[in-house]
């Protein structure tokens, strides 16, 4: 079982110019950065059944596999600066062949529509006018996407709507990226939230 996490991030930097001194102020890095943390980590330990992919700009993807992942720490500047290390080496990305940065972290030059078609299973966007996922069964190997502190732009929706994207919604309350990606493991890891 394998899921997946995609973040669509409309105003982060493509280039590792940015300052993490001022997350919020780069493209708001810091709600990436703890997106990144609430997809992968858990108490002592990394879950190894789970991919991140964050979508900047719709130019590019960096990438977490959780399963070869190593020193993440839950701090936002440094998975900030983890992220930034993968757009330096952004030259290095030829194409669609992504270039490994470090182990479980990679950049390849891919947008939103090309990150979808490398996923497995069936895709669900987090959207506060979705269904209740209490009123679902929880899939295996979903792939959740979510958007960054903007909504969907019409042409993310209309290639969501293309792929068959199920639109779930995780409770009465709009909920931070990261926290719904919280809300969203709990869905999956508790079957539905029916077995603790």
């Amino acid at each position: 079982m394998v899921r997946t996490v995609v973040v669509v991030a409309h105003e982060a930097p493509t280039t590792p110019g940015f300052s993490l001194d001022d997350l919020p102020g780069a493209g708001r890095m810091d709600l990436l950065a703890r997106s990144v943390t609430a997809a992968l980590l858990r108490s002592h330990d990394i879950r190894r059944d789970v991919r991140v992919a964050l979508v900047l700009g719709d130019t590019c993807t960096v990438r977490f596999d959780g399963s070869e992942l190593r020193g993440l720490h839950p701090d936002e500047r440094s998975t900030a600066a983890l992220v930034r290390t993968a757009l330096e080496e952004r030259e290095e990305a030829i194409g669609h062949v992504p270039v490994e940065v470090s182990p479980g972290l990679s950049l390849v030059r891919k947008g939103l529509a090309d990150t979808l078609g490398d996923t497995d299973g069936p895709v669900y966007q987090l959207h506060e006018d979705g269904q209740p996922v209490a009123d679902c069964d929880p899939p295996e190997n979903p792939t959740l996407v979510l958007s960054d502190h903007q909504s969907f732009r019409t042409a993310e929706t209309e290639l969501l709507d293309d792929t068959d994207a199920r639109q779930v919604s995780l409770g009465p309350e709009v909920l931070h990226a990261d926290q719904a990606i919280t809300v969203a493991h709990n869905w999956l890891d508790t079957d539905g939230f029916t077995e603790y």
